[in-house]
């Protein structure tokens, strides 16, 4: 059990506080990350979601909550990443027939991985508060890198539900805008001016923590925009390859759109949500499972227990490096059988095998969130 894995000194700085772990088989290294963070004074409740593993500084599915103090390193890098779905009206029998086309128009169309679009995006951004620092990073590549995918996990999918109407599902964040906001406030923390990883922080309100919020809350803004870009290039995508089939636009009001990576004062915390999902009551999310399972619309449930909060996806139980040297090829592209997507050696890192059973995930916060439409994919597009 997890509980063993704790030293007496970490039980007497823990002792008094609530703290709630949902993960199995959780690796010790992940487990040492959420005890180290939650023996900090400031460190008042935590929660470990089904999906937790190793991460910088706090594990990915780690859920703190502070009194008065703000962790760059808590949010990690990419801030404001997240998900976003909708339903488009259009029956998955009659996009099947242009799957190809669509997956090559789709590639043709939206930059991915290191790549930017040519010509600067136009966005209206005056309304949103940042600070110098953020506005000459955001002037280097803000707008060239605006509706384009990250690479790794990020994903746009097309999949249909159980009443076979298709979904656009995209996974994405700030690209490099939260990178460099993030190593920003890192080395300011640290206070050697190094980005590295520890629970290094700000009060509140003092002069740097409102900086970073504000600049936080910027990237959040920034990767939502990014997400409701790509959406809308599909859906410029899909109206002139099927022509003839009625849907709805991108409808704004009815766009599901939750990050997993940010921090928010709720519930008389600053709650830090770090690869995970925030899940109020009655609260709409996406949960994606990995290439070849597809995605899971859910409703929160408002569970105090686990922070309001729900997983961000699977998690991985083999890294990068360790699945691309003992996943085989072979076995990835026969589990992709019938789902378009570039299923070769560079992205053997996110082969199915590479993740926690999504279902089992799924089944184990039955009291988290509760599941409204599997998304089955139809076609997956990765860096």
């Amino acid at each position: 059990m997890p509980g063993k894995s704790k030293k007496p000194s970490q039980q007497n700085k823990i002792a008094g506080k609530k703290i709630k772990i949902f993960a199995e088989g959780i690796e010790l290294e992940a487990l040492n990350q959420f005890y180290s963070a939650m023996e900090n004074g400031f460190a008042i409740t935590g929660a470990l979601l089904p999906d937790a593993h190793t991460g910088y500084t706090l594990p990915i599915g780690g859920v703190v909550g502070t009194d008065n103090y703000i962790l760059p390193s808590w949010v990690g890098y990419d801030i404001g990443c997240g998900m976003c779905a909708t339903a488009t009206g259009i029956a998955a029998e009659h996009l099947i027939p242009f799957t190809e086309i669509i997956y090559k128009k789709i590639y043709a169309q939206v930059p991915t991985g290191f790549n930017s679009n040519v010509h600067p995006a136009k966005w209206d951004y005056r309304h949103l508060e940042k600070t110098k620092v953020l506005h000459g990073i955001f002037s280097k590549k803000g707008l060239k890198q605006l509706g384009t995918l990250g690479s790794g996990n990020h994903f746009i999918e097309l999949g249909f539900d159980e009443d076979q109407r298709v979904w656009i599902i995209v996974h994405s964040g700030s690209r490099g805008l939260g990178h460099d906001v993030a190593s920003h406030y890192m080395r300011l923390a640290s206070g050697d001016g190094k980005a590295r990883e520890g629970h290094f922080g700000f009060e509140v309100n003092s002069t740097n923590g409102q900086a970073y919020l504000k600049d936080m809350n910027f990237c959040v803004a920034y990767a939502l925009e990014n997400r409701k870009r790509i959406i809308g290039k599909i859906f410029d995508i899909l109206s002139e390859t099927l022509p003839n089939q009625p849907f709805a636009r991108m409808d704004t009001t009815r766009l599901i759109n939750r990050n997993h990576n940010h921090a928010e004062f709720k519930h008389g915390l600053w709650i830090h949500r770090k690869g995970a999902t925030q899940a109020e009551n009655g609260m709409s999310g996406v949960i994606p499972g990995n290439m070849r399972d597809g995605s899971f619309i859910v409703e929160g449930l408002g569970n105090p227990d686990s922070l309001w909060s729900s997983s961000h996806g699977a998690g991985r139980i083999l890294g990068r490096r360790k699945a691309k040297q003992q996943l085989s090829l072979d076995q990835f592209r026969e589990t992709m059988v019938g789902i378009k997507a570039k299923v070769v050696s560079g992205t053997l890192d996110e082969s199915p095998f590479a993740y926690k059973d999504i279902f089992q995930i799924m089944d184990s916060q039955e009291k988290m969130v509760k599941i409204l439409h599997h998304v089955k994919p139809i076609i997956n597009i990765k860096a």
